[in-house]
């Protein structure tokens, strides 16, 4: 396994890390509390060109491989999560069914504007009877003419409110389903019949918002499915693709969460050392350091071991379900670890750890639940 960079590459993430540590981390606890992103950090992240991390550069991106974008997740993570969240959702799981199945003018007409960050974008799957089990969606699109037209809602969609376009993926033929009556497609905002409701109130990444969708009646023109007529009813293959790599990014983002928790953990039992307090009386704390390390250290193998898998043009659907189990299971983990370390302090809003415990948390949930992981992994390992 060989998993350099390019020199182009190290600069990049040098910038990068430069950009977490002075600009980000120290706004962590504002965008916390005031619940949003100030607008002039997206203009930075813009002019970094970090909203086109994998889109091809023949559409304007800057065509990473999945191990460089899975570093740069981890960096913006070791910091509030809702950035990587606004970056990484319109990088990954909302737009990635266009590169990997849009036609080329549907590329050719939306990439180089999600690229450049013009346009932010989102996926919406995940509906209130259909969490993880995309296969039982209901929200259903039927052909009238040269449109197609949708009726119902998805829920808990990230971007909504910021988006300009969404992947959206819908029934199509009740009798196949997954089989073949899945499609997915390109929604406009401002198409006539499609609105977004009112923000969800969430326990973390509470800078990064949710929203439900209503689609009524709502008309989107056939070129809108993506990959073209030709790919109705595979908009499941689409959808599951794109949850592969979004499983790795969960991986990235529970792997970066950890270290900085590690990294707060080590100071404060530097800090307890430093005031008198004598090593020995600290052994507790430093056996649960020492496991943080092993775990994390155990994460960063599976995941980049993987994302070099993918990128050698490997099926990683069951590893990448294993990284997102285990990375994310760990991180919840280290996060509650460290509330014991921190003691009364760690339940204080003016400390990040108990942000990070939050924030954690919803990454077991988002991509499909550690539940749906452990299903896709026991299928693989029974057939």
């Amino acid at each position: 396994m060989d998993f350099a960079v390019t020199e182009e590459f190290r600069q990049l993430h040098s910038r990068i890390r430069d950009f977490v540590k002075n600009t980000l981390d120290p706004l962590s606890l504002q965008v916390e509390k005031e619940e949003k992103i100030p607008e002039e950090i997206v203009a930075d992240i813009r002019k970094l060109g970090l909203f086109g991390m994998p889109v091809p550069k023949e559409y304007g991106g800057l065509g990473l491989t999945t191990v460089e974008e899975m570093l740069v997740y981890e960096e913006l993570t070791k910091t509030n999560a809702c950035y990587r969240s606004r970056i990484g959702t319109s990088n990954g799981i909302g737009s990635m069914g266009i590169v990997y199945d849009g036609t080329e003018e549907q590329k050719r007409r939306y990439l180089p504007r999600i690229a450049s960050g013009e346009w932010t974008t989102a996926f919406a799957l995940t509906e209130p009877d259909a969490g993880s089990d995309a296969a039982n969606i209901r929200t259903a699109a039927v052909l009238d003419g040269d449109h197609w037209v949708l009726n119902g809602n998805k829920v808990f969609i990230t971007n909504a409110d910021a988006a300009q376009l969404f992947t959206t993926i819908v029934l199509t033929d009740e009798t196949k389903r997954a089989s073949g009556g899945v499609t997915a497609f390109i929604v406009e905002k401002g198409t006539p019949g499609f609105s977004v409701g009112a923000a969800d109130l969430k326990m973390g990444l509470k800078g990064s918002h949710t929203h439900e969708l209503v689609f009524k009646d709502c008309r989107v023109p056939t070129e809108n499915v993506i990959g073209g007529m030709e790919r109705v009813g595979q908009g499941f293959r689409t959808a599951m693709k794109v949850l592969d790599k979004g499983r790795l990014s969960m991986g990235a983002c529970s792997l970066g969460a950890s270290q900085k928790v590690l990294q707060l953990c080590a100071e404060r039992i530097r800090r307890k050392t430093a005031a008198g307090t004598p090593k020995d009386d600290l052994q507790a704390d430093q056996f649960a350091l020492a496991d943080m390390a092993t775990q994390i250290y155990a994460a960063r193998q599976m995941l980049y071991h993987t994302a070099w898998l993918r990128d050698q043009g490997k099926n990683v659907s069951q590893q990448a379900s294993m990284v997102k189990l285990f990375c994310t299971e760990m991180a919840s983990r280290i996060a509650d670890m460290a509330m014991d370390i921190f003691e009364e302090d760690g339940c204080l809003t003016e400390n990040q750890v108990e942000m990070f415990l939050r924030d954690v948390r919803l990454y077991r949930i988002y991509e499909g639940t550690s539940e749906i992981q452990r299903i896709i992994i026991s299928r693989e390992l029974l057939k």
